[in-house]
């Protein structure tokens, strides 16, 4: 069977799916459309036509939405198994035996997953004021003394006023100059959970017989295919 992933199934497949794919267009249009003002904006109007305007943090909010961009596209390729392999070896193998490797590797997958979602809560609760959790592996509780860091402002993002409800939850009532870091490091946790859930609905679609593997390394063959296919019906 191909990797390829069918319509989700069930209201909650339906709502991540959704979620994810409005998020990578909304985050590349936003990439997009900083990157197009930014442009003019510094070699053209500054001191030229306008004065002088201070566009200094259009790199940064760059940079974080492409690091959402990243952490939401590695989910999305899970999803739709555009992460490569090389599956020379196992295809030799009787079926059951690649549906019994496919499982081990996702079940690693899986495993990976949740240590980056461990990692990636620790790092981030602090900035939402949050405990992190104990143990090395595994979450064993929460660390009874920590140090709030829901201060931390980035480095160069004004804080809309739209947001300034923020400070009341972060910042014991502060305004904030910048941007809370609470808020561009939300993509870790979110990333990640979304990352665990793709390897889950992957395992139940391998332990379906949906699927034989995970990844895509004959992608290219089955584009080779669909084009002959086409060819064939428009001669």
């Amino acid at each position: 069977m191909s990797g390829k992933t069918d319509a989700p199934a069930g209201p909650v497949g339906r709502f991540v799916n959704g979620f994810e794919e409005t998020a990578i267009a909304v985050i590349l249009g936003l990439m997009t459309l900083i990157t197009f003002i930014n442009v003019p904006i510094r070699y053209l109007f500054n001191g030229v036509i306008l004065p002088r305007v201070e566009f200094l943090w259009a790199v940064e909010m760059t940079g974080y939405l492409f690091a959402w961009l990243v952490i939401f596209g590695i989910s999305y390729c899970v999803k739709v198994s555009a992460n490569l392999g090389v599956d020379a070896l196992i295809m030799v193998l009787p079926l059951p035996v690649r549906r019994a490797l496919a499982a081990i590797a996702v079940a690693v997958c899986v495993a990976y997953s949740l240590l980056l979602l461990k990692g990636s809560w620790d790092y981030w609760a602090p900035f939402a004021n949050l405990p992190p959790t104990t143990g090395r592996w595994l979450p064993t509780g929460f660390v009874p003394q920590f140090l709030p860091q829901g201060w931390y402002e980035v480095n160069d993002i004004p804080m809309p006023a739209v947001l300034e409800f923020l400070s009341g939850w972060f910042n014991d009532g502060d305004e904030y100059e910048k941007i809370p870091r609470v808020l561009p490091y939300l993509i870790l946790p979110v990333g990640f959970v979304l990352l665990t859930f793709r390897f889950v609905q992957a395992g139940v679609r391998l332990a379906r017989g949906e699927i034989e593997n995970v990844i895509a390394s004959h992608e290219a063959e089955e584009l080779v295919e669909e084009a002959a296919g086409r060819a064939d019906r428009e001669g």
